[in-house]
């Protein structure tokens, strides 16, 4: 056990909560400072991997977060250009009983946060951290006042990190989100993720997201690809326009659509890609997004997020001085990270582009060789996280 360190956590997100938790909950000092008058979580749903859920069980949150969750046991896309399955990713083809949860954003937040508070971890709403230094362990608000020292600074916040200095390249495509209730009588699959195409300029998405708190009605994600560029004028045509294209790419949401209503029920999230090297520096070290930021295309944000959490956790634990400890956090998780950050950055233009080429490879190459063995476990494996996955090399477990 480490000597008991004073430690600054910049953003109440998924990773930063995950952090106070576990590192108040070894006996350390831990200040989360955030922007907002009450923390809360940004966005609609997402994925749960058996890597996030095994950090999640190491909180004693793992099965709070699947009774909240809905399970996912296959990822299913098809191409209304030619009605081909170009996407069909099965779990149980690694493993048998493997499954991804789908879970409500705020929910994850609501027990993140709960376990942070139950540590001893201290919340500071309403401070908009501007700078840090990495040698004083100085944090520097917007105001001008500072905070600190501290033993350790953890940058948790996001693409848009202010303590980073890699740029981050915007993709050209982003997506519409929103979380609506699930439909009684179907016709989705209550298990599966599904998508549709139409070449990749457009795609349309339905992910089971479990409820928003116990005894809840079930809810979907409901997502929809846009051009970076095209938000603006998305935001200004009439809502019918839209509505007439989701429909005509996949008629059965026809009823998800005409729940929506106004524009403000899409929430319009921009995807960056970058990877911030060095991934710590004196006393700060970056988490999450502001260390490795991607697109969801493998669903892989919130549990890159939890394992660096778990991985800075243990890395503390360890002891040492602050580039020992950032030294051996860096070891942990450096290979996994350029693991999937490429694998991302290779993906993402498959679905998400203006290509034309890309897509007709998808359509009629890749999607039968992906039926071939040893396509089916490698592909389960994947998107589970299991490719390459640190379990083994962090001391977590995987669940059944």
């Amino acid at each position: 056990m480490s000597q008991p360190l004073n430690i600054a956590i910049a953003g109440a997100g998924i990773g930063g909560l995950a952090a106070a938790a576990l590192l108040a909950g070894k006996g350390h000092r831990v200040s989360v400072y955030d922007q907002f008058e009450a923390a809360g979580p940004v966005g609609s749903g997402l994925m749960l991997q058996e890597t996030g859920l095994a950090v999640l069980a190491e909180l004693g949150l793992r099965a709070a977060a699947e009774a909240l969750g809905a399970p996912i046991a296959r990822l299913w896309g098809v191409s209304a250009d030619t009605g081909r399955a170009v996407l069909d990713v099965r779990y149980g083809a690694l493993r048998e009983g493997l499954r991804g949860i789908g879970i409500q954003r705020a929910a994850l937040f609501r027990l993140l946060e709960g376990a942070a508070a139950a540590s001893g971890a201290s919340v500071v709403a309403s401070t908009r951290i501007t700078a840090a230094n990495p040698a004083t362990g100085m944090l520097v608000r917007q105001d001008g006042g500072a905070h600190g020292p501290f033993d350790l600074v953890i940058d948790a916040l996001g693409v848009r990190s202010v303590l980073s200095s890699a740029p981050a390249k915007a993709l050209p495509y982003g997506a519409l989100w929103a979380t609506l209730p699930w439909p009684e009588g179907g016709p989705f699959d209550p298990e599966a993720l599904e998508q549709r195409y139409e070449a990749a300029r457009k795609m349309a998405g339905v992910m089971p997201s479990g409820c928003a708190h116990p005894g809840a009605p079930q809810s979907l994600t409901y997502f929809w690809s846009i051009r970076d560029d095209g938000y603006d004028a998305f935001r200004s045509a009439p809502l019918l326009h839209w509505k007439d294209a989701a429909r005509a790419l996949w008629p059965e949401t026809a009823r998800l659509v005409e729940q929506i209503q106004d524009h403000d029920q899409l929430t319009f999230a921009r995807y960056r890609h970058r990877t911030h090297w060095p991934a710590a520096e004196g006393r700060l070290i970056h988490i999450g997004d502001s260390w490795h930021a991607a697109s969801p295309q493998l669903g892989q944000g919130a549990n890159m997020a939890l394992l660096d959490a778990f991985a800075l956790a243990r890395a503390v634990e360890a002891g040492g001085e602050a580039a020992e400890i950032a030294a051996l956090y860096v070891r942990q998780r450096a290979a996994h990270v350029r693991l999937y950050q490429l694998m991302t950055w290779a993906f993402t233009p498959v679905y998400q582009s203006d290509s034309r080429l890309l897509p007709w490879i998808r359509d009629w190459l890749a999607a039968p060789v992906s039926k071939l063995w040893p396509a089916p476990p490698l592909m389960a494996a994947l998107v589970s996280g299991a490719l390459g996955s640190p379990l083994a090399k962090l001391g977590l477990k995987a669940g059944r």
